[in-house]
């Protein structure tokens, strides 16, 4: 967090509440007529946009007005886990034939064109 991010969260913020990683979010405490209120998120740890939950993305963006309970909004059955973005770690998706991949390269479904 920059000292302008940790001024301005102290000046004009007033805290909303916090997700599962401990990331707090925020808005505006002035209220200006025909204005929406400011709204954003202190992260817990590195700064990365795809650590904010589907529930809190909503609010942040203005999709709801509804802050999420603590714990987070009721799961469905077919619903995963909130999971972040992987690139560039050791458990990002890497396809069959990928050369980071592991394990036995597929053969190409055509032959190659050879002049001649």
């Amino acid at each position: 967090m920059t000292i302008g991010t940790w001024l301005f969260t102290k000046m004009r913020g007033e805290l909303v509440g916090t997700d599962a990683e401990g990331n707090r979010y925020f808005q505006d405490k002035r209220i200006v007529p025909g204005r929406r209120r400011k709204r954003w998120v202190i992260y817990n740890g590195v700064a990365e946009a795809s650590r904010v939950p589907a529930d809190w993305h909503g609010w942040l963006h203005h999709t709801t007005s509804v802050v999420p309970p603590a714990g987070g909004l009721p799961r469905r059955e077919w619903q995963k886990e909130h999971m972040p973005n992987l690139t560039g770690t050791d458990s990002a998706y890497r396809p069959p034939g990928h050369t980071l991949s592991t394990g036995e390269k597929p053969k190409p479904p055509y032959e190659a064109w050879r002049p001649g």
